[in-house]
């Protein structure tokens, strides 16, 4: 039988709690994180109010008709920032396209850091100004409940607490509004076309808010898909590709997709919005040396996160 460890967390604990507690929570994450993954996070600094606000200006966001939304998609810049259209996104080793259309905000640098010239600027939609600053609103919050996880994920480790501090300073992060489109005509589609194909994540840290409907599942150690469902406002968090780079696969990033709704349900679209908290280009993701030892030989090559992005962001065809 499966267990699958996905705990619920309390972000509460590790910023205002007292030695015992924050101890608790970067147990409690570490742990999950070395055998699934994967937890869930609550009072993270989101308010509903604001959470249900972002999803009604993405919902309009992806109803304006084809022809506005493509006015921002803007070639050369893979997908970083503006309007991603459908077919363009294809999960690493399959044929079929995701099933979806997508749009990107990253990096606002403001302290005047040479990090301003190495990221492009976000594209401000005219349609809907409220659009831009409910995601300007969310990217900050999400940063900062990311600062606080690597935190807890860095004790953890046996690292200082602020070893990701500087590193994600101006990090190139990235949030993406997503809208998985309705299917009419599901017998037309390729065997395996679904909404997000297998996959990892690239970054250090995926904070993902909630989705319109259920879809998400992750593969466990038995070769299992397991589905994924957070409770109320909680945010889903998931180790990225960079994380186990760096942790010398001591951190799992696990395998994980959006599958097809029942047929009866593939009219309906599917939103969602994950968080891809990334670190500055430079950042080293060589092996920790205390991640490794006779029975963990060293696993990866010595790669920055910027060269690691470059290389990921060509295998699923949205850097050419």
């Amino acid at each position: 039988m499966n267990t699958v460890n996905i705990p619920r967390l309390d972000l509460d604990f590790y910023k205002h709690g007292d030695k015992d507690q924050r101890k608790q929570f970067s147990d409690a994450i570490g742990k999950a994180f070395n055998e699934t993954g994967f937890v869930t996070i609550t009072n993270h600094g989101l308010d509903k109010g604001l959470i249900d606000k972002l999803y009604e200006d993405v919902k309009a966001l992806f109803a304006l008709p084809d022809a506005i939304k493509l006015k921002y998609e803007i070639p050369g810049l893979a997908g970083q920032r503006g309007y991603t259209s459908k077919g363009k996104e294809t999960a690493k080793g399959l044929k079929a396209p995701d099933l979806k259309e997508f749009w990107q905000i990253g990096q606002t640098v403001t302290d005047g850091s040479y990090l301003k010239d190495e990221y492009p600027t976000n594209i401000v939609i005219d349609e809907l100004p409220a659009f831009n600053s409910t995601t300007l609103e969310v990217y900050k919050k999400l940063e900062s409940a990311g600062k606080y996880l690597l935190q807890a994920i860095a004790v953890y480790l046996g690292l200082s607490e602020d070893y990701f501090d500087d590193k994600i300073h101006n990090g190139n992060s990235i949030l993406r509004t997503l809208h998985y489109f309705p299917i009419t005509d599901p017998d037309s589609l390729p065997d395996d076309a679904v909404r997000a194909g297998a996959h990892e994540d690239i970054n250090l840290i995926t904070l993902l808010i909630g989705a319109s409907a259920d879809g998400l599942e992750l593969l466990t150690r038995e070769n299992k898909w397991f589905p994924v469902k957070a409770y109320g406002e909680d945010l889903v968090v998931n180790v990225g590709d960079m994380l186990q780079r760096l942790t010398n696969n001591k951190l799992k990033s696990t395998t994980h997709r959006v599958v097809n709704p029942p047929r009866e349900l593939m009219k309906y679209s599917r939103y969602s919005v994950p968080f891809f908290l990334h670190p500055q280009s430079g950042m080293d993701l060589t092996c920790l040396p205390s991640c490794i030892d006779k029975d963990h030989p060293k696993q990866y090559t010595d790669i920055t996160a910027g060269e690691y992005l470059d290389e990921r962001l060509r295998e699923i065809g949205l850097k050419k």
